[in-house]
């Protein structure tokens, strides 16, 4: 069974107390077996997530950080970052892991859609809000990831009045879940057990999410 092992973990808490090119060069071998540990991990995911979705792609993000805009200039990022792609434009959304010391994450939605696909999110939970609440209440979104997470306008996207029913819904830019791991249980072997349930709660709230960007409001299929 694949696990992250105690070593690649160890790795990535040296590397957050020690982010400089010095350290990271004089460590780079312990790096390559940290990084080759998270692919097969995340060979691993894929395997599972198989079982029950399709995943067409899948990256590792690379160690290096872009560090020309930003006012942190710390040269490499102290968590290993994964990312899944499902199959086809019949299935919508995207899968997204996160591991390292008091970081890891795991779960998926739309990060920043494009602008057609966030005006059609809004236009059907603005016609009926009912689908989307009733999943975001269920039992197993409730477990796992217990609310709607995203960057939100402060008051109301254009078109919308700030006092519309839905507008707690409406003002989401982003729209995904996660699901947050204690490092104890990121190293246990059951820990990609874990990574597979979460993954398949959201598959409601995928399910509903593919249905609306790929019908228009009139129920018509697009595709």
């Amino acid at each position: 069974m694949a696990t992250i092992t105690k070593a690649s973990f160890s790795f990535l808490k040296k590397l957050g107390n020690n982010n400089n090119r010095e350290w990271f060069h004089a460590n780079k071998e312990e790096y390559k077996t940290a990084n080759e540990n998270a692919k097969e991990f995340l060979e691993a995911v894929e395997t599972r997530l198989n079982k029950f979705d399709e995943i067409e792609k899948k990256k590792l993000f690379r160690i290096y950080r872009d560090v020309r805009f930003s006012k942190d200039k710390t040269p490499y990022n102290s968590v290993f970052r994964m990312s899944l792609g499902r199959a086809g434009s019949y299935r919508r959304g995207g899968y997204y892991l996160q591991v390292g010391p008091g970081k890891t994450m795991v779960g998926g939605g739309f990060y920043s859609p494009e602008p057609k696909d966030l005006k059609l999110i809004r236009a059907q939970i603005a016609a009926d809000d009912k689908p989307l609440r009733k999943i975001l209440k269920s039992k197993s979104f409730q477990n796992n990831f217990e609310v709607l997470r995203g960057e939100q306008v402060k008051t109301a996207p254009k078109g919308y009045k700030k006092d519309h029913p839905s507008i707690d819904l409406l003002r989401f830019k982003s729209l995904y879940v996660f699901r947050e791991f204690k490092d104890s249980e990121v190293v246990d072997p059951s820990f990609i057990k874990e990574v597979a349930k979460t993954y398949k709660a959201i598959q409601p709230y995928f399910a509903y999410m593919t249905d609306i960007l790929t019908h228009d409001l009139d129920g018509v299929p697009m595709y």
